[in-house]
């Protein structure tokens, strides 16, 4: 990043100075040249990005007062400068305009500083493994958000007369009617396993699709990746793009994904399947040949399947494993949810809500890359890091920006006790929590073998392949 501003920058020993130099590592390399600002504006392109973490990573209930906590901090490192403009409104509407073109950036820095700086925890089981899940998150109950981020679809006349003939449920079920109605912003995120943060994401209405933002995301993955996913994201033409894209799959199925043994499309070893749905082979479409492994799960077998046909790349305990750890994308979004308190959005327009959401997200991660750098070195696996230890110590150090750390309150040394501690927990999966889910388990698949006809069909799309692939 080009520092214009740098003689100038109150770099004191104080809080707000090791704020300053963390910024500056996470964002060197950063060119704001295409930031382009109005001759007359208070605000400088590194001074509006500055604030915008900040204005994340603060914890004031209002977008208001955490704007005003940025905008101090600001004008700390910056006493030279003239005073950035203090209205909110103001900020909020800059970065309408260049949140979009500033996270991509951002997001292209802190990929690269993850590849060269956590090369320890860059692989696992030999791959760069990334888990795509989505969840919700809440957004204020206003007009405008309705109209943007509440989910369009409705009910079907047989759910109505259902719901008139089921009187005692009628209750429940227009509780999670309206509940349904209620503006939310859906979320998906592409989450570095090894690491434990988040590599890229997208955002969209309530009845968004998850699978179509895992498509989106595919792109900006390095090549050769192994994704692993639930049981959600399955279908013949989101896993047919995956593998297009130069990237490996591991799935959870279930009953809602039918398998074919004994096809004859390729010559077959033990544990290999097809998938080939009957609209792919109607339109000829080559089956995907894969892999189904069965692990022990928590009081039930899981069935996983990959594209990783070889057992001596990816066994099926390194199939286990990877795919427990994929939990870890779940553990992130209760850290930004409940932990850093960003579950419901404080912004009542659509489109503030879509800026807020993603400097959170760039929040997130900023802390967590430049904690993770640091003691992941130091020898700390990824999942013992406390995010909560992590983030008060920043937010200390914004809190008491204009003072000295007394012994053991500098920055890197509030990072280095941020460790989850070794106590065993109790194990709290009897408990009865009023809002705990009941989810029934994914089953098995749906294993059949390959009628005469599926063979015949699936001999002349072969034939067909190798005539296309020769000419």
């Amino acid at each position: 990043m080009a520092h214009q501003d740098q003689g100038r920058i109150n770099d004191t020993g104080t809080h707000a100075g090791q704020l300053l130099r963390a910024l500056m590592w996470l964002f060197g390399g950063l060119s704001l040249n295409f930031l382009a600002l109005r001759q007359d504006c208070t605000w400088t392109a590194q001074t509006l990005m500055y604030a915008a973490i900040l204005w994340a990573w603060s914890d004031e209930k209002t977008l208001g007062d955490r704007f005003a906590v940025a905008r101090k901090i600001i004008m700390f490192w910056f006493p030279g400068q003239p005073q950035p403009a203090g209205s909110y409104q103001a900020f909020v509407k800059l970065l309408r305009k260049w949140t979009d073109p500033l996270i991509e950036r951002l997001k292209t820095v802190f990929r690269r500083r993850m590849k060269e700086m956590l090369t320890d925890v860059w692989l696992v089981a030999g791959f760069a493994v990334f888990a795509c899940d989505g969840s919700r998150v809440d957004v204020p109950r206003t007009r405008r958000n309705e109209e943007r981020y509440s989910s369009k679809s409705k009910l079907s006349r047989e759910a109505q007369k259902r719901r008139r003939e089921a009187k005692r449920r009628r209750t429940r079920r227009l509780a999670r009617a309206r509940k349904a109605k209620a503006p939310n912003i859906w979320l998906t995120v592409m989450w570095h396993v090894g690491s434990g943060l988040p590599w890229d994401w997208r955002a969209g209405p309530a009845d968004s699709s998850e699978r179509r933002h895992l498509e989106q995301m595919l792109a900006a993955l390095p090549p050769g990746s192994l994704i692993t996913a639930d049981a959600g994201f399955v279908g013949y033409e989101l896993w047919k793009r995956i593998l297009a894209a130069g990237h490996h799959l591991l799935v959870r199925v279930g009953g809602n994904v039918k398998l074919l043994k004994k096809l004859g499309y390729v010559r077959e070893k033990d544990g290999w399947v097809y998938l080939w749905p009957d609209g792919a082979a109607k339109k000829r479409l080559p089956p995907l040949v894969l892999r189904l492994a069965v692990v022990s799960g928590k009081g039930h077998p899981i069935y996983l399947v990959t594209s990783i046909r070889a057992a001596s790349r990816l066994s099926e305990k390194q199939m286990a494993e990877v795919y427990r750890h994929r939990w870890g994308i779940e553990v992130f979004y209760r850290h930004c949810k409940q932990t850093f308190e960003r579950g419901k959005l404080r912004s009542q327009n659509p489109d503030n809500a879509m800026v807020e959401l993603q400097w959170s997200l760039a929040g997130v991660w900023a802390m967590g890359l430049h904690s993770h750098v640091r003691l992941v070195r130091r020898g700390v696996p990824p999942e013992k890091i406390s995010f909560a230890g992590v983030l008060r110590a920043y937010r200390r150090c914004m809190r008491e920006y204009k003072s000295p750390p007394d012994a053991g309150e500098r920055l890197e040394e509030l990072l280095d006790r941020a460790i989850i501690d070794s106590y065993q927990r109790k194990n709290k999966t009897s408990r009865d929590y009023p809002r705990k889910k009941e989810e029934k388990a994914a089953g098995p698949p749906i294993l059949l073998n390959a009628t005469r006809a599926q063979q015949r069909l699936a001999k002349e799309v072969k034939i067909e392949q190798q005539k296309r692939l020769s000419a």
